[in-house]
């Protein structure tokens, strides 16, 4: 009984890493330029959403992971607003380099936040079934650059 399940245990965790690795096996150097493209069109889409506190749009760019971790758009705009206040209402953005972060194609962006501070969002992006780009997290970093 005790293998059996260890069994269908260890099978459970090869099917996750199976699945995870298909996701997550893209690499910047495989990218094509409309995939750069449309890696950039999604994050400013989702920036242009917040701008317009459109939770339901901006929510729409986030993978279906953290769709399942937030659950709705109300929860995601409310940690969105209190904890990602330079994503939220950024002064300035600039598109930096894409680079791979944690095995996920990860689109660099300096953002000047509401109070001057300077953050480097990277953006985790994961390529769904359909061929279409999602974010999937978002770390911020404080940036060696300060705002003048």
């Amino acid at each position: 009984m005790l293998r059996a399940r260890f069994r269908l245990g260890l099978g459970l965790v090869l099917v996750m890493l199976a699945v995870g690795g298909t996701a997550r096996a893209e690499t910047v150097a495989a990218l094509s330029t409309v995939d750069r493209a449309t890696i950039r069109q999604v994050i400013e889409a989702q920036l242009a959403a917040f701008k317009a506190d459109d939770g339901t749009t901006a929510f729409s760019f986030a993978s279906p992971m953290i769709q399942t971790m937030f659950g709705d758009p109300a929860n995601f705009m409310t940690m969105v607003r209190t904890g990602y206040l330079p994503v939220y209402r950024p002064r300035e953005v600039e598109f930096q380099g894409l680079i791979d972060f944690r095995g996920q194609p990860t689109q660099l962006v300096l953002l000047v936040g509401p109070e001057n501070e300077v953050v480097t969002a990277y953006y985790m992006m994961e390529r769904q079934r359909d061929g279409t780009w999602r974010i999937n997290g978002c770390i911020l970093r404080p940036a060696a650059e300060r705002a003048a």
